[in-house]
């Protein structure tokens, strides 16, 4: 599928983008790659690869969740004006 000057202009109008003369060219030719480029990635067969979260095979790391009495909160809230009585203030998201 190639990218013509006319789909450059419909894009265009879609997306409320206003396109010079010279940059008309310029885009339909980049645009045209990566299209190219994404047809590529369609023909490649992917029916034996398991999907992943991360390209090298690592567990996550992560520490004990232990709640900790040793924090002084009133030091924390201290760099804060949006705290009373102990708690963060926020603002009211449902009425």
């Amino acid at each position: 599928m190639s990218v013509t000057s006319d789909d450059i202009d419909k894009l265009a109008v879609l997306s409320r983008l206003r396109f010079e003369q010279d940059e008309h060219a310029d885009f339909t030719a980049k645009l045209g790659s990566i299209v190219e480029f994404v047809a590529q990635l369609q023909s490649i067969d992917t029916d034996d690869v398991s999907p992943m979260a991360h390209p090298l095979d690592q567990a996550q790391r992560l520490r004990v969740d232990v709640a900790d009495a040793n924090i002084d909160r009133e030091r924390l809230q201290a760099t804060t004006n949006h705290a009373e009585e102990g708690l963060y203030l926020v603002p009211r998201v449902i009425e």
